[in-house]
């Protein structure tokens, strides 16, 4: 019953951390995977430089997140600004992977009969690569929405936004007031925007994945 009356008591300051952490989430999502498919774009066609893009995707995850912000206050200091580009780096990551991946995993065939019907790279790229290669990079999408909806709550250590705040002000203060009841208010609305999150990248993959590739 605590933490309910915790949550009736706090509804406004809950509801407009709930909405930084989604905001900041789906934002460096989106640019992650913007940069992520571009950079496949370039690279999945040249096998050197395809599988070093993979390799150096996957030892980026090993970067400690923690780390990666405390050098990004250098030149940026506290607040947005470092969170930001910490987690669209991260989110860029699973997606770059399953876009290369799901790129060069188009039958050669099918490529080669847009050529014959004179579509131009682009237009190839575009109208044919992507669209077959996407159930594999919305996969990453997926996976790269989850992961940052939990990282992002290490950015309140720099004075980022979101629920991060309220959890670790809560493990800070334990014992106190109200301490478990921030902590678990915290969690459990990150795991809501995840799941939420995940639902509709779900219903993304139903309405924009062909037919024929279901």
């Amino acid at each position: 019953m605590q933490l309910w009356d915790y949550i009736g008591d706090n509804a406004r300051s809950l509801t407009f951390l709930t909405y930084q952490h989604a905001s900041l989430s789906f934002q460096t999502v989106l640019v992650g995977t913007l940069v992520a498919i571009a950079v496949a774009a370039l690279v999945y066609r040249l096998p050197l430089a395809s599988a070093l893009t993979l390799t150096s995707s996957r030892v980026a995850l090993t970067i400690p997140s923690l780390a990666l912000l405390a050098l990004l206050i250098v030149p940026f200091g506290l607040g947005v600004t470092p969170s930001f580009l910490m987690l669209a780096f991260f989110a860029m990551l699973p997606v770059i992977g399953n876009a290369v991946v799901g790129l060069r995993s188009v039958p050669s065939s099918v490529v080669e009969s847009a050529r014959g019907i004179g579509l131009s790279r682009w237009r190839i790229l575009l109208t044919v690569e992507l669209p077959i290669a996407w159930p594999v990079i919305l996969t990453g999408i997926r996976v790269s929405t989850q992961m940052i909806v939990g990282v992002a709550a290490i950015v309140a250590y720099v004075l980022g936004p979101g629920l991060g705040s309220l959890i670790f002000n809560g493990l800070a203060r334990l014992g106190g007031a109200n301490a478990l009841e921030s902590a678990l208010a915290g969690t459990i609305l990150i795991v809501i925007i995840a799941l939420v999150f995940d639902a509709l990248l779900v219903l993304l993959g139903r309405l924009t994945i062909s037919k024929g590739l279901s």
